[in-house]
């Protein structure tokens, strides 16, 4: 392509501009990553009170780290906009978007609107990446056609790459610059160009033979985590039927210091990677090979089980108490998916308290990175902040994210039966706590 040596000098001396379209935790933090390492960034995103807060310097983006946020914000590099017009002066565009899963199958709607976007405004010269984890083919198949709507041509006139994103929401071990990134380029003049501009963020750069492998490489990622979640949950279900502490098997096994790596069963998977990544392989299995992903679509089986199970553990729980569910007061702590982050979506948490409340018990919730969850289809649900009359109120507390801020010893002696789904307490955990 014309204007790739051009392209290349401007990115290694920080001349480049840069824009990222969609503002969630995948693209802030991009967009703060990029403005540390001295590029001006223009982070683009259609929801005005998000925008607008990010803006004011108001950090409106859970699992986005505050002090790359502030860093990014103070130095006048990182600026934000609802309207995609800086695109027209971008050197590099970053697709960095929603890619929910409906009805089961890959919902695109967002990446296509985004790159019409980019169409419009897109210049000779400029390189696009995909950051969205979607399917194999979808920066051949769907993105290109549509920027190329614009007259200009992926192979002669702009560079386009794909590059997964590997953000850990809530992860303090590994931040922005420590995750290998992997890059795949339509050719290898824009695979290079695109490792070149990730090279200025992070240590490492993995680069692959194409798009489609580095896309497929995100979804084997999580594709591997959520089989060997289901691989736990089903052990740590049959543990409870044998009368088997399942934590202490997988700390036995963990002893092992080749062959295993240890995961932890929990009341289900949720966030926006796993139980979606996952929907997007197997739907593209089914319709590229005419065939099931057999060991992942019983992976989703049993993690998909797992908030019914949990429920049933709690009723049995307050039954082997004397109690009945019916009429039994409840107090959820964490309903957040994961430890210390502010994300419900598909948070396994929702789905046992919609369970719990439709078998009668009156069911209260503390997050204190959650300040609401959404009314469709949920019984009536109380906030409450956790203390000590709360937990004097509850006949059962169900822990089932351990956020850092709750006082575990101080739950421990204060409930008078606790339900841990995490196993949070670990092994010397009081008489009044039962584990999954």
């Amino acid at each position: 392509m014309k204007g790739t040596a051009r392209l290349r000098r401007r990115i290694l001396s920080r001349d480049a501009e840069i824009a990222v379209l969609g503002q969630g935790y995948v693209g802030l933090s991009l967009a703060c990553a990029a403005a540390e390492a001295g590029f001006h960034v223009t982070g683009i995103d259609p929801y005005r009170e998000r925008t607008d807060a990010l803006r004011q310097g108001t950090l409106a983006v859970p699992g986005v780290s505050e002090t790359a946020y502030r860093a990014g914000f103070e130095s006048g590099r990182l600026e934000f906009a609802l309207a995609a017009d800086a695109i027209e002066s971008s050197d590099v565009i970053v697709v960095c978007v929603p890619t929910p899963v409906q009805d089961h199958s890959p919902d695109l709607s967002h990446i296509e609107a985004a790159c019409k976007e980019v169409a419009l405004r897109l210049r000779p010269g400029a390189m696009v990446i995909l950051e969205s984890t979607t399917y194999p083919g979808t920066t051949e198949e769907i993105v290109r056609p549509i920027l190329e709507s614009s007259a200009l041509s992926a192979e002669h006139d702009f560079l386009l790459a794909y590059s997964p994103e590997r953000i850990d929401p809530g992860n303090i071990a590994f931040d922005f610059r420590d995750v290998p990134r992997v890059v795949g380029g339509l050719t290898a003049e824009a695979a290079g160009a695109a490792a070149l501009f990730y090279g200025q963020l992070v240590d490492q750069v993995v680069p692959v033979a194409s798009c489609r492998s580095a896309e497929l490489a995100k979804l084997l990622e999580n594709a591997f985590r959520h089989v060997n979640i289901a691989l736990v949950n089903e052990m740590a279900m049959l543990c409870h039927e044998m009368g088997i502490d399942a934590w202490e098997v997988i700390r036995a096994a963990a002893s092992k210091p080749f062959g295993f790596m240890s995961f932890q069963p929990g009341p289900g998977v949720g966030g926006h990677c796993i139980p979606l990544d996952s929907t997007y392989l197997a739907w593209q299995i089914r319709r590229d090979a005419g065939h099931q992903f057999r060991i992942l679509e019983q992976a989703e089986d049993i993690n998909s089980q797992m908030p019914s199970y949990v429920v049933s553990r709690i009723v049995e729980t307050l039954n082997d108490a004397g109690k009945s569910v019916r009429g039994a007061g409840i107090l959820v702590l964490g309903v957040a998916y994961k430890a210390d982050v502010g994300d419900i979506r598909e948070s396994p948490a929702l789905r046992i308290m919609q369970g719990l409340a439709r078998r009668g018990a009156r069911v209260s919730w503390s997050d204190p990175h959650v300040a609401e969850i959404p009314s469709a289809g949920m019984p009536a649900l109380t906030r409450c902040e956790l203390s000590l009359r709360a937990l004097d109120a509850a006949d059962i507390v169900a822990l089932l994210t351990p956020h850092s801020a709750f006082d575990l010893a101080w739950i421990g002696q204060h409930a008078s039966l606790v339900f841990d789904a995490r196993n949070a307490f670990g092994a010397n955990s009081p008489p009044t706590v039962v584990a999954l």
